[in-house]
């Protein structure tokens, strides 16, 4: 019995914002992969190491949590006055499954760094030194995004002093613009699909919660910490330990999903783990961060804590974050109650890891609330950059 050798394809292991993804430009994957369809995704699995029953990722790229179990796809923009097309997915840890639905917003700080490394911005775009506003088509929800990538001698430069909390050490910064970030797509041209700012929401054996539902940067079900029993300060092992209540949280999620029209039947939810997120918010109040700093109730507008993927994210995801900024500029949200009401521009919220500060500039027009931009700090840098290997039967 022979046994198939292993093939090589270039990659890049990059951290973007608090996720990490292995990167691709789409010429150099394998000819089967550069199409949609299952061949990518097994793929894509095998690199990070899924689906893996012991939710270690030991025999693949992937660090066992939804913020490094990642892959993203960049090639030459097929949109005008855009340098590159930016595909992302979600590879699941323990199922045989990539979800396509949502973006990363963390990988959005990635992929336009990636881009001018990976030789996909016209070199005439790039300053010796200064600032490339990279233009990005984010294929998987048809936005643009722009990330104001800093530039040293002609290369980005990826070392400073940005403290990014979620993130052990400093870097550059990067400036990113989601603009347009509410979904028109499935949700039938509304940011909030159910046509109101809070929703009474129904989780059969569960209970009834005030929820907001809202489709900026991501699809995202908010509902408020003390209903659900919970102060908003957690971290992540308060919830990611107990069964029940993540039981619990999803069970809110497919309602939410359900009502918000991106699923049909409860049974939908499994092959649509990406999107919605839940998230739930509160006041400020003091907490102990994961990194053991003190965070002081004073320094930041409200609490969020969001669940990706079924487990507590560890800081906050950035379409999250997109959507939190969002729901925050307008009046009667649960996240703009919870942040003390009234009009704003700009949100800075407490996550497990530390604060984080989002702008979004929102308006009301013919009744119906739009957004026309997002801004959030991120930062980037390449860990690792070379080759992956895979067997080649692997697809």
């Amino acid at each position: 019995m022979s046994n198939a050798p292993q093939i090589r394809i270039p990659a890049t292991y990059l951290r973007g914002g608090t996720s990490k993804g292995v990167f691709f430009r789409l010429q150099d994957l394998p000819e089967p992969c550069q199409v949609p369809g299952a061949a990518r995704d097994k793929l894509f699995m095998r690199i990070i190491g899924s689906p893996d029953p012991y939710s270690a990722h030991i025999d693949g790229m992937g660090g066992a949590t939804s913020s490094t179990s990642k892959c993203v796809i960049l090639s030459a923009s097929s949109q005008p006055d855009h340098d590159v097309d930016y595909l992302y997915g979600q590879v699941s840890i323990d199922s045989a499954f990539v979800d396509w639905s949502g973006n990363c917003g963390n990988l959005s700080t990635g992929a336009g760094a990636f881009a001018i490394h990976a030789g996909l911005v016209d070199q005439s775009r790039i300053p010796e030194n200064g600032v490339c506003a990279v233009r990005i088509w984010q294929a998987n929800i048809q936005k643009t995004i722009i990330a104001h990538v800093p530039i040293t001698n002609g290369q980005v430069q990826e070392t400073g002093d940005f403290e990014l909390d979620g993130v052990t050490f400093p870097a550059a910064e990067i400036v990113l613009e989601f603009l347009d970030p509410s979904d028109e797509g499935e949700q039938g041209g509304s940011m909030f699909p159910t046509g109101n700012l809070v929703d009474e929401l129904d989780v059969p054996g569960i209970g009834t919660f005030k929820a907001t539902m809202i489709t900026a940067g991501i699809p995202t079900v908010f509902v408020n910490a003390e209903d659900i029993g919970y102060q908003g300060t957690e971290l992540r092992e308060d919830i990611n330990s107990d069964p029940v209540q993540l039981a619990r949280f999803e069970q809110i999620r497919i309602a939410g999903a359900l009502r918000m029209g991106l699923i049909s039947t409860p049974e939908d939810a499994i092959k649509r783990q990406h999107t919605p997120k839940i998230a739930f918010v509160s006041p400020p109040k003091s907490y102990k961060a994961s990194s053991g700093k003190e965070v002081n109730a004073g320094d930041f507008d409200l609490l969020v804590r969001a669940l990706s993927m079924g487990k507590l994210h560890h800081a906050m995801m950035g379409t999250c974050a997109v959507a939190i900024g969002t729901a925050a500029a307008i009046p009667g949200t649960l996240v703009n109650l919870a942040a003390g009401g009234g009009e704003r521009t700009a949100v800075t919220f407490g996550h497990p890891s530390g604060a984080l500060r989002v702008g979004a500039e929102a308006q009301q027009v013919a009744g119906e609330w739009q957004v026309t931009k997002a801004i959030m700090s991120r930062s980037a840098r390449i860990l690792m950059e070379g080759w992956v290997r895979v067997p080649a039967d692997t697809f």
